[in-house]
C-alpha cells in the first residue's frame, strides 16, 4: 500500500489514517515491537462526506493529504468521532476550521472533551447513542453506545449498506503493517491479545455489553482504530473477545469462588500464618484456596490469578516500614484488571512497627476493593498455636464473606 494515498476499504468508504512504523512504546505502558496505525476513514455519497475519526496531530499532514485526494472541505457533512484520546482526535481542531459547516458526532459523554480539545464553545456537534441512525445519500450509520472501552465516552457505529463495524478502540491491535487488512498482513495475533490484555481488560463487563450490541449486527469488516481491518472470518475475532471476557479455569466450577492468597516471607513467619490462612479458607465449602510465593511469580501470571480471583488476601513482613517491592508489585497490575467486586484483605508478620499490611488495606480500597470490615490478621515475629488458630479463622471469616455472608463493606 502506498502510505501517501486513500484506500477504498468498501464501495465509498476509505481508510484515511496514518502509520506509525517507529512508534516502540505507546501510553507509557505499551510495547510496540511492530510499530502501530492511526485509523481514520472517510465516507463519500451523494448528498455529501463524513469523516470518521482523526488521527494524532504529529500526522495530521498525512490525514489532510489523502482528504484532499477524495474531496473538497466545503463537501465534509459530519465529523463521526467514536474516541477522542488524543491519538485519534489530534487532527480535530484543524479539521474543524477547514470545514467549519461540518456538524460533530459524539457521545453525551463526550461533550467536555470536544470543548477542551477544540478550545471551542461554540463548536456545531450532535450527540449520539445506541438507537440514533444517520442516512446520508446511499449510506446509513446506525450508533452504539459502548462507553469504557476504554474511556468513557467512547461509542461504535455500524453502516447497515456495508454491514461494516466502526469499532472504536475495540478489536485493535497495536500492530503496523501496510498491506492493512487482516488477511493479507503477517501475524499480529500475539499483538491483538497484548493489546486486549493491556487496553480492554479492565473493562470486560463493558466488553460484554458492547458485544450484546454487536451481536444483533450482520458483520462483515471491523474497521478498528489501530491496526489491521478485519475483513476475514471478524466473527473470530469477536469470540476471542467474548472468550477472553468470561474466561475461568477449566478445572474450577463457575459454584466456587476463588480466594487467591499470595505471600512474601522473610523468615518463614508469614508463610506459615499464609498456611494457616489457606486451610481456613478450604473449610468452606464452594471456596478454592490457592497460595502463591510472591517472591517466585511472573508478573503475567499475578495478572491471570487476580483476575480470575474473587477474594485476594495479600500477606506481607514489614520492612524499614514499609512493604517489600514485590507486594507493589502485585498491586500494580491491577491497573490491567477489574477491580471492583474482588474483596480484599490483608496479613503479615513483623518485627517493630508493622505499617506494611494497614499500608496495603489502604492501597486496597483506594484500588475499589471490597474491604470487609474485619481486623487484618498482623503478628509479631513467630507465630505461636494460638495465633495460627486465629489465622484460621481469619481465613475462614474472610471465605465466608466471599461466599456471600452479610457483612458492611468498606468501599472508602
Amino acid at each position: 500500500m502506498n502510505h501517501t494515498k486513500p484506500l477504498e476499504i468498501v464501495e465509498n468508504i476509505y481508510f484515511i489514517g496514518a502509520f506509525d512504523p517507529d512508534i516502540r512504546t505507546f501510553d507509557i505502558i505499551m510495547k510496540t515491537a511492530n510499530g502501530s496505525s492511526y485509523n481514520a476513514y472517510l465516507i463519500k455519497t451523494s448528498e455529501g462526506v463524513i469523516i470518521v475519526d482523526t488521527v494524532k496531530l504529529e500526522f495530521q499532514r498525512d490525514f489532510f493529504s489523502k482528504i484532499e485526494q477524495l474531496c473538497s472541505y466545503d463537501e465534509i457533512k459530519y465529523v463521526l468521532c467514536h474516541h477522542l484520546e488524543p491519538d485519534h482526535a489530534g487532527a480535530i481542531p484543524e479539521l474543524i476550521k477547514r470545514a467549519p459547516q461540518a456538524k460533530v458526532l459524539i457521545s453525551p459523554q463526550a461533550t467536555p472533551m470536544l470543548k477542551a480539545i477544540t478550545n471551542n464553545e461554540n463548536i456545531d456537534f450532535e450527540t449520539v447513542w445506541t438507537n440514533k441512525e444517520l442516512k446520508l445519500g446511499e449510506k446509513t450509520i446506525k450508533f452504539l453506545t459502548t462507553p469504557y472501552l476504554h474511556w468513557p465516552e467512547t461509542m461504535s457505529s455500524y453502516v447497515v449498506e456495508d454491514s461494516l463495524l466502526f469499532s472504536g478502540d475495540v478489536f485493535g491491535s497495536h500492530y503496523y503493517d501496510s498491506r492493512l487488512f487482516d488477511d493479507l498482513v503477517g501475524d499480529f495475533s500475539y499483538a491483538f491479545k497484548y493489546y486486549y490484555d493491556h487496553i480492554m481488560r479492565p473493562f470486560k463487563t463493558y466488553v460484554l455489553n458492547a458485544l450484546k450490541l454487536y451481536d444483533k449486527l450482520d458483520i462483515k469488516m471491523i474497521a478498528t482504530l489501530h491496526g489491521p481491518i478485519i475483513r476475514e472470518k471478524p466473527y473470530k475475532y469477536i469470540e476471542l473477545y467474548r472468550k477472553w471476557s468470561l474466561d475461568r479455569p477449566d478445572n474450577i466450577s463457575s459454584n466456587n469462588k476463588i480466594i487467591s492468597i499470595f505471600y512474601l516471607t522473610s523468615y518463614k513467619n508469614t508463610r506459615d500464618m499464609a498456611e494457616a490462612i489457606f486451610e481456613g479458607a478450604e473449610s468452606i465449602k464452594t471456596i478454592r484456596a490457592s497460595l502463591y510465593d510472591l517472591a517466585s511469580i511472573e508478573e503475567q501470571n499475578m495478572i491471570n490469578i487476580l483476575e480470575e480471583s474473587d477474594g485476594i488476601l495479600i500477606g506481607t513482613p514489614t520492612i524499614n516500614a514499609d512493604a517489600p517491592k514485590p507486594v507493589w508489585d502485585l498491586l500494580s497490575c491491577m491497573m490491567y484488571l477489574e477491580k471492583r467486586g474482588k474483596t480484599g484483605q490483608a496479613f503479615g508478620s513483623y518485627g517493630w512497627s508493622g505499617e506494611a499490611v494497614n499500608m496495603i488495606l489502604d492501597r486496597m480500597k483506594s484500588l475499589h476493593f471490597r474491604v470487609p470490615p474485619i481486623e487484618p490478621m498482623k503478628i509479631r515475629l513467630i507465630p505461636n498455636e494460638d495465633e495460627l488458630e486465629k489465622c484460621y479463622n481469619f481465613g475462614k471469616e474472610f471465605a465466608q464473606i466471599v461466599n456471600g455472608k452479610m457483612i458492611e463493606i468498606d468501599m472508602n
